[in-house]
């Protein structure tokens, strides 16, 4: 994130004569430096506003200042009361489409162009609201019968980008969405776009390198900070992790996942990663790997060993003592002998198969319910995980439901980076298709 040169927020919001394009820029500066500090200057503004000391100039300050913290009600409801100013009709527009009320940001579009704003900019957002709207036939003729005089705008690429995304040609999606950085290397929207398509398919450097970037110039799309906050933590990253997850929370100090992903990084040091039990299960599966062969037994022992194609000592650990005696030639003396050859590297004869019989049931397919073995095939994303419970279960390299589902609550949570926060959204998301972990 880009942290600029300080700005005179007070002359930008309150003692400035007019608002456009330049006081839009020092605006962006403000925000991306101290949020903070613009959230208090817009607090002095709304109590001269309330006081009858506020004008048109005054309301289009405060209402896109807001925008920019991410308070979009409150800017919508400055910006509503501006009239016939094709500016603050522009960026109410950008209010309500994130809010989610697209046909209404449709309006506030077209207003902004009948009032003077940059006409091509507001026909290319008319078009994203159409296409978020779920119109995107509409969408992509508007777009394309504008083409001669749009083609050359960043964001004509990016709404491209959009539709293309939409109807699921992910590639062609990718083209449009580079082009529009190409021409606008600060394009919050494609670089977001861009940054969400490289997590999901694993490319989680240039992923990182692209969240940054969006983060260069508000109003920030705070899933960039979530998003980049989780890849932060996979790569061990804390305190970067947690910066995004505070700055989450300088917008929306009520954002409970922001709180939920805080916490368990506050907790990383024992959470996340037990650098003496992973050096402890490395030498365990070095012992194991131990050749038969760097061991002085007797012939008849060794004979009997390669008969049974036993070559190291993790394979005594996977076989019993009978049936190393049921084997031709195998008597008391030879299973002394490699008893006291295990015991000397800490291991006894078929420990592995006492625990795996001391292990919990796994779950089969035979005993669930017909609702049940529906879902057990299912790939597990099915279950529209979060980036951060996806990336744990990937690790443990499972594809389907059924797989997850003979899991127990600590397998999981010994997984790097999964806390209890992923458990539970897993438990949930199992619960509502009637299935749990094994022994949950």
């Amino acid at each position: 994130m880009i942290i600029s040169e300080p700005v005179d927020v007070t002359h930008v919001l309150l003692d400035g004569s007019s608002f456009g394009a330049a006081e839009v820029s020092e605006l962006q500066r403000a925000v991306a430096r101290n949020p903070h500090d613009v959230r208090q200057k817009c607090q002095t503004l709304r109590e001269r506003i309330s006081s009858g000391q506020g004008n048109d100039r005054s309301l289009t300050a405060l209402g896109i200042a807001l925008h920019m913290l991410s308070d979009h009600r409150p800017a919508v409801d400055a910006l509503q009361k501006v009239s016939g100013n094709g500016f603050a009709d522009f960026y109410r527009g950008r209010a309500l489409q994130s809010l989610e009320r697209f046909d209404d940001a449709v309006e506030a579009f077209s207003a902004a162009e009948k009032n003077g704003y940059d006409s091509v900019n507001a026909l290319l957002a008319r078009a994203g609201a159409i296409r978020l709207a779920g119109r995107i036939d509409e969408a992509e003729e508007l777009v394309k019968a504008n083409a001669r005089n749009a083609v050359t705008r960043a964001d004509y690429s990016y709404q491209m980008g959009g539709i293309l995304s939409d109807r699921g040609d992910t590639y062609g999606a990718i083209e449009y969405f580079e082009r529009a950085v190409d021409m606008d290397p600060h394009h919050t929207a494609a670089l977001f776009r861009l940054a969400a398509l490289n997590a999901s398919f694993g490319n989680d450097e240039e992923a990182i390198s692209l969240y940054e970037r969006s983060l260069s110039r508000p109003p920030f799309y705070l899933g960039a900070l979530l998003n980049l906050g989780l890849l932060y933590e996979d790569a061990e990253r804390y305190d970067a992790a947690a910066f995004c997850f505070r700055r989450v929370l300088e917008f929306n100090p009520l954002h409970d996942r922001a709180h939920l992903y805080l916490k368990d990084i506050e907790a990383a040091g024992d959470m996340f990663y037990d650098e003496d039990a992973m050096r402890k299960q490395r030498e365990e599966e070095q012992v194991l790997s131990t050749p038969i062969a760097d061991f002085e037994l007797s012939a008849r022992s060794r004979n009997c060993l390669d008969r049974l194609g036993i070559t190291t000592l993790g394979d005594l650990t996977r076989i019993t003592e009978p049936e190393l005696m049921s084997s031709k030639n195998f008597g008391e003396t030879s299973l002394k002998e490699i008893n006291e050859m295990m015991e000397s590297r800490g291991l006894t004869v078929g420990q592995d198969v006492v625990e795996k019989k001391a292990a919990p049931q796994q779950l089969r397919r035979e005993d669930l319910s017909d609702a049940q073995r529906a879902i057990f095939d299912n790939p597990v994303t099915d279950l529209n995980l979060s980036v951060r419970a996806r990336k744990a279960v990937s690790r443990l390299g499972m594809a389907t439901i059924g797989e997850l589902l003979n899991r127990t609550p600590d397998e999981l949570l010994g997984i790097r980076n999964f806390g209890v926060t992923s458990l539970n959204e897993i438990r949930q998301k199992l619960a509502e298709m009637g299935v749990s972990l094994r022994n949950d």
